[in-house]
């Protein structure tokens, strides 16, 4: 499946009510509010990239919207998407490709909501390299691994005139980048950036695979066609809280305190500084807010974009011809204006 070779390198349920003293008149007592519950599994890692949802959680946000989240870290070990198909969760965080297995394979589950407008993947070269550009691939060594080279790199090659010729296998080492200046790595922006700029004591040239048009939607929340349908309320709220969260997660500062918190219980290798400058790159190059999202609020969605990403796909044979796009998602439950200002 395309959608798992894409998936990205990479808890505490809230509830409300009061006990009510024994001797408090019956008609007085406070009602408890019962919350629906709702188990979504992440991509990877808890990390900054997931804060939003984090913060969900951590600010009351799911509970305000009368949901007990059991929010979930993904893992190298671990398919969400086996996870969805058997029923054992009811949300996983996934993407464009993702949405389109869905359709071949014939499964019953489509996307409802984009977190990340621009895909995080990025293209790394060393400090004063000259990679200003995506015409400055040609002639380099290119470090990528197997789910780079089913995805974006056959729309790169296309584009710019590139040569699988130049491709090395890339084993989440830094140590062939490091030793070779000429080399050219993958990476996540929020991270192998950081990392490599501690590493040689300056920031690395840093080319956002989004902005050669790659237009994949990101850490999108895919659902069962039955649960939108039979719990469209629940589904609807499930979307409003967590767009909440992120629209509050960016802004950063005090307010994000307890989220960044639950991050680093659930995976200690984030320290703080890591989290700060995946928030801070973030928010820089638009991952979240940009493009639909500045009119339709976090999270939007348009067919427009569904269809230009495919037919892009189809033209450099990543995906097949004739399918369905319109079965990949639904914007029923997006562009509401949630974060937008």
């Amino acid at each position: 499946m395309i959608g798992a070779a894409y998936r990205l390198n990479r808890r505490a349920a809230l509830a409300l009510g009061t006990a009510a003293p024994l001797l408090l008149p019956l008609a007085r007592r406070p009602r408890a509010q019962t919350l629906d519950k709702v188990i979504f599994n992440t991509d990877w890692r808890a990390q900054a990239e997931h804060g939003g949802f984090y913060q969900a959680v951590a600010a009351g946000i799911y509970a305000r919207h009368g949901i007990d989240c059991d929010l979930r870290q993904g893992g190298p070990n671990l398919n969400i998407g086996q996870l969805l198909l058997a029923g054992r969760v009811d949300m996983i965080m996934s993407n464009s490709f993702a949405a389109f297995d869905f359709i071949r394979e014939d499964a019953p589950f489509f996307c409802i909501a984009a977190i990340f407008q621009k895909d995080p993947q990025v293209l790394i070269g060393h400090p004063g390299s000259g990679l200003d550009g995506f015409e400055k691939l040609k002639g380099r060594t290119m470090l990528i691994g197997s789910g780079g080279r089913i995805t974006y790199w056959p729309y790169l090659r296309a584009k710019y005139g590139l040569s699988d010729q130049q491709l090395r296998p890339y084993n989440f080492s830094m140590a062939p980048f490091l030793a070779d200046k000429n080399a050219v790595q993958q990476g996540i922006l929020s991270s192998e950036p950081y990392a490599i700029e501690q590493a040689l004591g300056a920031p690395p040239e840093v080319l956002l695979i989004a902005d050669a048009g790659f237009s994949a939607y990101q850490e999108s929340i895919a659902v069962s066609r039955k649960m939108a349908t039979e719990k469209k309320d629940l589904v609807q709220r499930f979307v409003d809280a967590t767009l909440e969260g992120w629209a509050q997660y960016l802004k950063g500062g005090p307010a994000t305190d307890a989220a960044n918190a639950l991050i680093q219980k659930a995976n200690p290798d984030m320290s703080s500084d890591k989290i700060a400058y995946a928030v801070k790159v973030m928010n820089a190059r638009g991952i979240v807010m940009s493009g639909d999202a500045l009119q339709s609020g976090i999270g939007a969605m348009t067919d427009a974009r569904w269809k230009s990403f495919y037919d892009s796909m189809v033209a450099v044979d990543v995906l097949p011809k004739g399918l369905d796009v319109a079965r990949a998602y639904t914007l029923e439950f997006v562009n509401k204006g949630i974060g937008r200002g």
